[in-house]
């Protein structure tokens, strides 16, 4: 019984290991294409293209759940090419991710205001023909995504959103420019770089807070009622395990605990 816990714990440890040294590589690459203009527009070359049009991601059905469709640069290209666009309109894009192949993920938004699109909006219907899928409002359509379609579109509509409330600098009134990821917005009249920043909008949200890793870990293995404490509080609780939400934190737990492993 011992010999069997003893493999299965080196089991347990070298696939955590290896989830780390993934991790940590993935991150690395993703640092390298948000601070160099020149690596990030390499990657553009052999990445793929998550496609937006006014906040809304392109989905395919198959059976009961979405597809979110990716497009290589050429693709996107041949597409805008077809309906009017300006190539240049790729610059728009924003770096939403990568896969263990550092294989880039971008996300582009052809219905939001920029200064190389034309008509966009007119030509959604036969975009959607086109690609062969429906530009869906992602609230509408998260429940029915896989977990890394979920996230990575999430990350996508809410940088999109940001880039698109502030094109202009707060204190010159300057139109800002972003760098080749989306990472930041600059300002060319004061130098002042804007980073996105995850801010409560109390329109949804009745309050957010930050959490410590074991407040979560304590939450997940929580069970039972959701009753009110002596205190008067209710204690975090954590979306059904049924949720994206729930296991996309679950899958965060589980990294850090990894990490924390003794070498």
């Amino acid at each position: 019984m011992s010999l069997y816990r003893g493999i299965a714990c080196r089991r347990k440890f070298f696939w955590c290991y290896r989830l780390l040294s993934t991790y940590v590589t993935k991150t690395r690459y993703l640092f390298e294409l948000k601070e160099d203009d020149d690596s990030c527009k390499k990657a553009q070359q052999t990445g793929a293209f998550y496609l937006f049009h006014s906040l809304a991601p392109l989905l395919q059905t198959s059976a009961h759940q979405y597809l979110a469709p990716r497009h290589s640069l050429l693709e996107l290209e041949r597409l805008l090419g077809k309906f009017g666009q300006d190539a240049r309109r790729i610059e728009d894009s924003v770096l939403i991710g990568c896969s263990e192949q550092q294989e880039a993920w971008f996300a582009l938004d052809l219905g939001l205001d920029s200064s190389f699109s034309l008509s966009a909006s007119l030509h959604k219907p036969e975009m959607e023909t086109e690609l062969k899928g429906s530009f869906i409002e992602l609230r509408k359509a998260l429940f029915q995504l896989n977990a890394r379609d979920a996230s990575l579109l999430s990350t996508a509509q809410a940088l999109l959103r940001w880039h698109d409330a502030h094109q202009f600098c707060s204190r010159s009134g300057q139109p800002t420019k972003k760098n080749v990821a989306g990472s930041k917005r600059v300002c060319p009249s004061n130098n002042i770089i804007y980073y996105p920043q995850i801010q409560v909008n109390l329109r949804e949200l009745e309050t957010a807070a930050w959490f410590s890793h074991d407040e979560v870990a304590t939450a997940l293995k929580r069970k039972g009622p959701y009753t009110q404490q002596q205190n008067g509080t209710f204690p975090f609780w954590l979306p059904p395990k049924l949720a994206i939400s729930h296991q996309l934190i679950k899958e965060w737990v589980e990294k850090q605990t990894c990490s924390s492993l003794p070498a």
